[in-house]
């Protein structure tokens, strides 16, 4: 080996460049946090090239003097830690940014150039940097207004190897107008504009609602589309200091992935396990473990009680109480998914009237050959009432009152038609059953539309509610093994799993320690047959490393309680009479969660009056 020798400041600016500055992507990220702590209020990107030839970022913000600027561009000086009574305060950070890396880092790999001109002296200044090489501040045009303009060309001139490991020019352009995405989620009341070699790719507003949360919805609608702003649950809730709040969707609201699950701490966007666990455990019995809610929740509480300086690019905190603060927030997730009631996503109905296609009438006559009502649950009178001859107007008003079939022999329900009786009628959420379609689909008529209701995956719902219900109040059933399962772990898994053992006993598997680094089970849930029990144990050590929670034991539980439920439930394909169809309804009404399966599918369709006659052309 060659001895031991300092590196020259180049190479120490480069190798510090690295951790902060991974792809053009991570240099507007720097540079837009800035513009955000010098007070912007609007702040406008454009790049050439993926970012890889120039990249400009302006910004209305505070500016800076010439004395200022040439400071900017040292390492490691900033305006933004605050200094406490033992010094630089690390445990106070109420900015973006803190650590004054970011210029110099840009600067050390490429062409910088910062333009800034002063809110107070109005006078234009300008500075060069390249390669970590720092040019003399000179005047400079003036901007037309305060503020500052940067612009980076050539980025990683000065380490070529790093364009070996960049994506394609679309990719980071990608990739830049994902970062300016969430930038954009985090401060609504900052106006983005992004364009791509001079194509525009993002243009949003300050959002100017006097209420924040108001603001960040509009914004996260602009962002996301309009369907989630209409099926978003409002978040709110707050803790020992520690405040939630928020959007997240209907289960019946979902995506393929977790990447549109946003968590913002202090105003600033991080990615952090925490949320992927809670979001997982506050939805785990109402989406397939391959459906993903959109979520964008916002974090709020002291700055001492967060720990910012953990990760180079910033992405990642550390909580002095990670317990408390995901705790809020599956509390605040389930609060406001219980609050939602029966209510499903608006866009099943939009995605069933746009498989919608009007068809032109046959010619032969509207019922001749093979009929689209054949499986309809009618009684014979209004079968023959479809018959187009003779036409009689009479016919369809009696046709339109007929009575549901009786399922069972000597049965005599009450005309579909009518509400049962001490019910409000249409004016209720579900209204009022008409009709049996298929011997599995419910048509109730409400105030302003219909409603068509899964009989077999709303009343599953149903009874699984009523099946949780009881488990919670008379606890999970314990099952005894003749010989207890011992299961071996590293200490460190091991002492994770004892420390949850009241919570698992809960759910009915008790354990006890085995000597170093193994677990003894003595029970397990009766429910659970067949269990594996050292793949769920090392499942649940895994879990709690990751998430903090015992997800899998729960799952399975639920998994078990949703198949008991599914066999108990009305099948498809019986017929009920109106007093059951009407009975379903109300019960949907008066029971949470009913607007979606266990799976996240929804039970109902509900088709607003004016979308169907929009679909038949008469508005």
């Amino acid at each position: 080996m060659s001895p031991i020798r300092r590196l020259s400041p180049e190479t120490i600016n480069r190798i510090a460049a690295g951790e902060v500055v991974e792809r053009p992507a991570s240099a507007i990220k720097e540079l837009v946090e800035n513009a955000l702590d010098a007070g912007a209020s609007r702040v406008d990107v454009s790049v050439e090239q993926g970012g890889l030839t120039r990249l400009v970022v302006e910004d209305d913000g505070s500016g800076m003097d010439g004395e200022t600027l040439a400071l900017a561009v040292e390492r490691h000086a900033t305006s933004k830690l605050p200094v406490g009574e033992a010094g630089d305060d690390l445990l106070n950070i109420a900015t973006m940014g803190f650590r004054g890396e970011a210029l110099p880092s840009i600067g050390s790999i490429a062409r910088l150039e910062i333009t800034t001109q002063d809110r107070e002296l109005g006078e234009a200044v300008s500075l060069s940097v390249e390669g970590g090489r720092t040019g003399e501040v000179r005047p400079a045009p003036p901007l037309g207004r305060r503020g500052t303009r940067v612009e980076v060309r050539d980025i990683f001139y000065a380490t070529p190897a790093r364009l070996k490991f960049l994506k394609s020019e679309r990719a980071e352009a990608t990739a830049i107008g994902d970062q300016l995405k969430r930038l954009a989620l985090s401060r609504a009341d900052v106006g983005f504009f992004f364009s791509a070699d001079g194509r525009a790719r993002l243009s949003l507003p300050a959002e100017t609602h006097d209420d924040p949360a108001e603001a960040r919805r509009a914004r996260l609608s602009a962002l996301l589309g309009r369907d989630f702003g209409e099926n978003a649950l409002a978040i709110d809730q707050e803790r020992e200091g520690v405040r939630v709040s928020g959007w997240a969707s209907l289960p019946t609201y979902n995506r393929g992935s977790n990447q549109f699950q946003f968590l913002f701490v202090n105003g600033r966007p991080v990615r952090d396990k925490l949320i992927v666990g809670a979001v997982r455990g506050a939805y785990q019995d109402f989406l397939a473990r391959d459906r993903h809610p959109v979520v964008a929740l916002y974090v709020d509480l002291p700055t001492g009680e967060v720990d910012v300086n953990v990760h180079p690019a910033k992405a990642e905190v550390r909580f002095r109480d990670a317990g408390l603060v995901r705790g809020l927030i599956v509390g605040a997730l389930r609060h406001a998914l219980a609050g939602a009631g029966h209510r499903a996503s608006t866009t099943v109905a939009g995605y069933a009237l746009g498989r919608a296609q009007p068809q032109a009438a046959p010619s032969a006559g509207l019922w001749s050959g093979n009929r689209a009502w054949a499986g309809a649950s009618v009684s014979p009178a209004y079968e023959q009432s479809l018959r187009p001859e003779p036409f009689d107007p009479e016919t369809l008003v009696r046709g339109v009152s007929a009575r549901v079939e009786p399922d069972y022999e000597g049965e005599q329900p009450a005309p579909a038609g009518e509400a049962p009786a001490g019910e409000g009628g249409l004016d209720l959420p579900l209204g009022v059953a008409r009709a049996q379609v298929h011997s599995t689909y419910v048509i109730a008529q409400t105030a302003d539309g219909i409603v068509i209701v899964d009989q077999h995956a709303a009343h599953e719902r149903l009874v699984y509610e009523r099946m949780k219900a009881q488990l919670a109040e008379a606890g999970v059933a314990r099952q005894a093994l003749l010989v207890p399962e011992i299961v071996e772990l590293d200490e460190a898994e091991a002492r994770r799993v004892l420390e949850r053992e009241g919570e698992l006993a809960e759910l009915g598997l008790v354990i006890e320690p085995f000597g170093s680094g193994a677990i003894a089970v003595r029970e397990v849930p009766a429910l659970l047959k067949r269990l594996d029990v050292q793949g769920l144990v090392r499942d649940l050590a895994d879990e709690l490393a990751e998430y903090d929670e015992a997800l899998s034991l729960k799952e399975k539980l639920e998994e078990v309680v949703g198949t008991m439920a599914c066999h108990g439930s009305v099948r498809a394909g019986r017929r009920l009479s109106a007093d059951e169809m009407n009975a379903l309804l109300r019960e949907m009404e008066a029971t949470p969660h009913s607007g979606q399966c266990n799976h996240g599918r929804p039970t109902y369709v509900e088709l607003k009056l004016a979308d169907i006659e929009r679909l038949f052309g008469r508005r």
